[in-house]
């Protein structure tokens, strides 16, 4: 094998990566799952390589190295797909978070982790979805509300409820709205608020014949089959989502913008929202944000993910804490950027028995902080700070933070632990040779 699969195989081989996972599993019931060290090692390969489900799986199957590297007997296949896609939701974030808390323990055993300094910065996790409007939300809502009712009333469910279709109507609404977009003028802009209302009332009129038909569906004996029931909740939750979508169209049709922190931006993704972090780029993402704490050989010993913007300086003393409780060792300097910058942070790091904290504070100091923030000691760590910018760099092109493709806020979570344990077992690996 290669040597970093050599060195990330001997860091995987240890018991306590067993733990986390057992109480996903009953000793006696279900059927007989496959073996936590070959999805380890297989979950290790996705997010280091940048796989899909069907390609790793594939391109397993067709390596001997890889097969020797994942315990799988040559002559077997690897799993397939929905096995790890299956496992991976079941086992959920909690576990991932374990799992990456074993591993920095047992770094720390073997003496590979300096935790004298660290540093932290945020980023945003885009969500798996496009740049949202009204009217394309509409639009989907719609289409999406009209196909999961087609469903039940196919499996005999709805009885004769009337629904009518919208779908053409809402379609033709949106193309209208696109070609108007292309003249750029105020006329235009007022032909496209006109037609997004007729959306939200087209959408309004297709929710209400849904709740009659969910209502009707529902009274079809006391125990639905599995599969309705599923098809009842997916509708009962997009009705939920378009009448979310309806409330802030009709509240940005009346010339307010509807608040950031409750905004709907997807109908897959219910905790994904608008973020705004300076970037010339992308002035706006849609998704969530991720703070992550590493230290100066480029471990990542703390990160968490948060839906919409919440205050970078509250999150900086809660991450030290739990690097301190999981490697039973106080940092010597933390430092962080202006976003962290309040005597707060300063007073909750020194409680934890932190010595230096280098973050600039924002907007005009005084001389007595200007003389704090100009030591060489300081400046120091304020300059190796910068650093934290390629960390998150390397997560997002090599590990998967660029975009989380599990929804919702337990889905993001999950999906970057997995690119965080990738990432430190990448780091270990060259760390331990």
């Amino acid at each position: 094998m290669p040597a970093e699969l050599v060195a990330v195989d001997r860091l995987l081989d240890d018991p306590r990566f067993f733990e986390p996972f057992r109480e996903h599993f009953d000793p006696v019931w279900g059927r007989p799952s496959i073996p936590i060290e070959t999805y380890l090692r297989l979950m290790f390969l996705k997010y280091r390589y940048r796989l899909g489900y069907e390609t790793l799986c594939g391109e397993v199957t067709d390596s001997l190295s890889w097969l020797r590297f994942c315990r799988i007997p040559i002559g077997e296949a690897a799993p397939h797909p929905s096995t790890l896609m299956k496992l991976t939701t079941k086992f959920g974030p909690e576990t991932i978070e374990a799992l990456n808390g074993e591993l920095i323990a047992a770094a720390v055993e073997e003496g590979l982790v300096d935790v004298s300094w660290l540093r932290a910065d945020t980023t945003v996790v885009p969500a798996n979805i496009k740049y949202p409007t009204d009217s394309g939300l509409l639009t989907k809502g719609i289409a999406k509300i009209t196909t999961l009712v087609g469903r039940i009333q196919s499996a005999g469910a709805a009885g004769r409820t009337l629904f009518d279709d919208e779908t053409p109507a809402a379609r033709q609404a949106a193309h209208r709205i696109g070609s108007k977009l292309r003249r750029r003028n105020e006329t235009a802009r007022a032909e496209v608020l006109e037609i997004t209302g007729e959306l939200a009332v087209l959408a309004e009129l297709v929710c209400e014949q849904a709740k009659r038909v969910l209502r009707n569906a529902k009274r079809v004996g006391d125990r639905p089959i599995k599969r309705l029931r599923r098809m009842l909740a997916d509708l009962e939750a997009a009705i939920e989502a378009v009448g979310q979508i309806i409330t802030q169209t009709r509240l940005r049709l009346s010339g307010v913008t509807p608040d950031g922190k409750t905004r709907r931006v997807s109908l897959h993704d219910g905790d994904a929202r608008p973020i705004r972090k300076g970037s010339l780029a992308k002035p706006t993402q849609f998704g969530y944000t991720g703070q992550v704490t590493d230290n100066i050989d480029g471990l990542v010993l703390d990160y968490e993910i948060e839906p919409g913007m919440p205050p970078d300086a509250d999150r900086l003393a809660p991450a030290i804490a739990r690097i301190i409780e999981v490697t039973n060792t106080i940092p010597t300097a933390v430092t962080a950027d202006r976003g962290y910058g309040q005597t707060s942070v300063d007073v909750d790091l020194a409680d934890l028995g932190v010595d230096l904290v280098a973050v600039l504070r924002k907007g005009k100091v005084s001389i007595k902080r200007h003389a704090i923030e100009t030591a060489d000691g300081f400046v120091e760590l304020v300059k190796w700070r910068t650093g934290s910018e390629g960390r998150i760099a390397a997560l997002k092109r090599q590990h998967g933070w660029d975009r989380t493709h599990l929804a919702g806020l337990t889905g993001a979570r999950t999906w970057c632990g997995w690119g965080v344990l990738s990432h430190n077992l990448t780091k270990l690996a060259v760390l331990a040779d």
